[in-house]
């Protein structure tokens, strides 16, 4: 697919016509409307022309009044016209708004993680508000206009030429230097709008990263520091305003004074052509009026090329993000997995990004290993060892490059996403809630229930207990209450806890748990492990233990080390026969590392 950035500007916004195609009647419907009030306005020179040379100069006032009465009668014409261009516009262009911004969300939540890794978020929200916002102004207004008055120009210079060819070419000529300074123009504010949007949505993301840090911005008092950042930032954006303001400032210089000087030279030309009778005075009086009218459409052609321009660069950027390939996508021919038993397998698991060196090796450089259903597999080793990278695949967070990964004997790049997610569910070591009720966080994975149901209300409860969240009773309004965005409003133990119970309320054929109880106290964690055995006898699960005691909930334990599993088996197999098991564990705390070693031996 052709970059945005490669096309001409008039191609690079033909790119908008699939969102603009269900409504192109309307706008074409606005573009008629504001070209007949265009119109309208032109035929006013002709009308005073035939007023100026008749009624007034024979002093007859019936026929000044008639002339009063069309010349009212063509303004309120315009009048009318301007109004339905800006009712036939206005649905459609917040239609296309609205689809382009839809289609924009759909496309984030569609694309794989490693985008999102690689995308300041900042940057995303300029472009889904600011952005689209302006494509819609643009669309709407600056579009139809600029169409319109070029359009307006063209017609109203051939009209020029029809009380003398002087006073036309005159005109036209003084006219010719707007279009050089029009193209000079596009080739420098094109590249200051790009670089002023890019900046806004490096603003975006200061003042987004500044808000959920706050705390920690706060706890080290480096809000003096995050305001430099800022500022820095913002005095950048605001330079580059000005530079864009002093190109529209220049443009605008032209646009002004040329036509000034072409009224001049015509004035004087129409004098004397008057005076030797090739023009008359109503001929002269009309040129003017005429003139007066395109002066309009003149001066607003740099404000409108401005505008068109910032639509560019506006499409230009959210076709960087609907232009970006989707690796991870549902199969040509999907294969089902009508009653799934939970038997996952990595067999030569392979995984790198893919702008690593090619000198550095895989992060998981040919994993081996099976989970038999309702096995739970604690997964430890030493910092970098792969253990998180390892549990993102089964989803497909992130999809393996080499090697594949089965559930029930089905490679999972052969299920649809919406499928095989039904079958996988996670809970991760930093806890995400959504502001939404306790109730839609913890039912987030079950689209098959109602979450105000009996049903629903049974498996949210269910879910709770296991997760030990009977806190969220206490809160305002129980399970009905909106917690702050992202659940800063609640503690890291509690937000791990509602995400345990999302994990287990989605049911999953396959529970991948990464480290989900670090947060809590000793106790709320026996209980948790407690309740757990019970949800984990049915279900297969792979969890990365970060502390001993998580090795307790394991039947197996897997031994990871560089990108590889070097060792499996039973907590006291691994103790008596891997010299860095032996290591792994003593590095974590010794309290927990007898308790696992007693809790699995018993």
């Amino acid at each position: 697919m052709t970059p945005s950035s490669t096309l001409s500007t008039p191609r690079a916004l033909a790119r908008l016509l699939p969102f603009a195609r269900p409504v192109l009647p309307r706008l074409i419907l606005g573009a008629v409307s504001a070209l007949a009030a265009s119109i309208v306005a032109l035929m006013i020179p002709l009308v005073l022309e035939g007023v100026v040379g008749g009624p007034i100069a024979s002093g007859d006032p019936g026929q000044i009044l008639w002339g009063a009465i069309a010349v009212l009668a063509l303004g309120l014409a315009e009048a009318i016209l301007v109004w339905a261009r800006r009712w036939f516009v206005l649905a459609p262009s917040t239609h296309i708004e609205y689809e382009l911004r839809t289609g924009f969300y759909r496309r984030l939540q569609r694309l794989p993680v490693s985008f999102h890794d690689r995308w300041q978020s900042g940057q995303l929200l300029s472009r889904m508000m600011q952005d689209i916002s302006l494509i819609r102004r643009w669309l709407a207004f600056g579009l139809i206009l600029l169409v319109v008055n070029v359009l307006t120009i063209a017609i109203g210079t051939v009209l020029l030429f029809q009380w003398h060819w002087l006073l036309g070419v005159i005109f036209l000529i003084f006219s010719a230097p707007l279009w050089y300074a029009g193209f000079h123009f596009e080739k420098q504010y094109g590249t200051l709008a790009r670089q002023s949007q890019d900046q806004a949505g490096d603003l975006a993301t200061s003042v987004e990263e500044s808000v959920h840090g706050i705390r920690v911005l706060k706890a080290f008092g480096r809000g003096g520091h995050a305001l430099a950042k800022f500022t820095r930032q913002a005095e950048t954006l605001r330079q580059t305003e000005l530079r864009k303001a002093r190109a529209i400032g220049q443009i605008w210089f032209w646009l002004v004074l040329l036509p000034e000087i072409a009224f001049a030279f015509c004035l004087g030309a129409g004098i004397v052509l008057a005076s030797l009778g090739e023009l008359s005075v109503a001929q002269l009086f009309a040129f003017f009026a005429m003139a007066t009218v395109l002066r309009w459409p003149m001066e607003s052609i740099g404000f409108l090329f401005s505008f068109m321009l910032d639509a560019r660069t506006a499409t230009d950027r959210i076709y960087e993000v609907f232009d970006e390939e989707n690796t991870i996508v549902d199969p040509a021919a999907p294969k089902t997995i009508p009653t799934a038993r939970g038997r996952l397998v990595f067999e030569d698991a392979h995984f790198r990004y893919q702008d690593a060196p090619e000198t550095q090796r895989d992060l998981l450089d040919g994993v081996d290993l099976a989970l038999e259903p309702g096995e739970t597999m604690a997964l430890v080793g030493l910092t970098g060892s792969g253990k998180t990278t390892l549990t993102t695949l089964p989803a497909r967070l992130y999809d393996v490059t080499g090697g594949r990964v089965t559930l029930d004997g089905v490679d999972v790049r052969d299920l649809t996403l919406e499928e095989l997610r039904t079958h996988v569910a996670m809970a991760f070591e930093d806890a995400t809630l959504f502001s939404a009720s306790v109730r839609e966080n913890v039912l987030l994975g079950r689209d098959d229930l109602d979450p105000t149901s009996p049903e629903g209300e049974r498996v949210m409860r269910e879910a709770l207990t296991i997760a030990q969240a009977g806190f969220v009773d206490e809160l305002p309004r129980g399970v009905d209450t909106v917690i702050g965005e992202e659940g800063l409003s609640l503690s890291g133990g509690q937000r791990q806890r509602l995400a345990l119970a999302r994990a287990v309320a989605a049911r999953p054929a396959v529970l991948v748990l990464d480290d989900p109880l670090s947060a809590l106290d000793v106790d709320t964690e026996a209980l948790v492990e407690e309740a757990l055995r019970r949800v984990l006898a049915e279900t297969t699960a792979l969890i990365i233990a970060h502390r001993p005691s998580t090795v307790a909930l394991a039947d197996r334990v897997a031994l990871m080390e560089h990108g590889r599993v070097t060792a499996v088996g039973t907590h006291s197999e691994l103790m008596r026969t891997s010299d860095h098991y032996r290591y792994v564990i003593s590095s974590l705390d010794s309290d927990d590392a007898d308790a696992a070693h007693e809790g699995v031996a018993s």
